[in-house]
């Protein structure tokens, strides 16, 4: 039984070290820090995507494919995320914007 634990224990921070290594954990810290899990702020989003506000749909999806695409061939998955997310973001703002017009 004592064994059984302490293997779990090394499993769990093993694992520990293995997320804060490829930014799971330092996501994880914001996403508290928000309150609320995974939900990027619209200004957050147009930093990532390096868009501003009077930046066009267009443009904003012309960003994500760049990132999206080249953090696909440099094998970051974690970025490859927050572009992501960004685009998911900024959408929802893009048709508030525009059912509100």
């Amino acid at each position: 039984m004592a064994a059984r634990i302490l293997a779990s224990v090394i499993v769990m921070g093993s694992t520990i070290i293995d997320a804060s290594r490829s930014g799971v954990a330092h996501e994880a810290a914001q996403n508290l820090k928000r309150g609320s899990r995974g939900i990027l702020s619209e200004l957050e989003a147009r930093e990532i995507l390096g868009v501003t506000e009077k930046s066009s749909w267009e443009e904003v999806l012309k960003k994500y494919d760049t990132l999206f695409e080249r953090n696909a061939q440099n094998g970051s998955f974690y970025l490859q995320s927050k572009v992501h997310r960004a685009k998911e973001c900024l959408e929802t703002a893009y048709q508030n914007t525009k059912t509100s017009a």
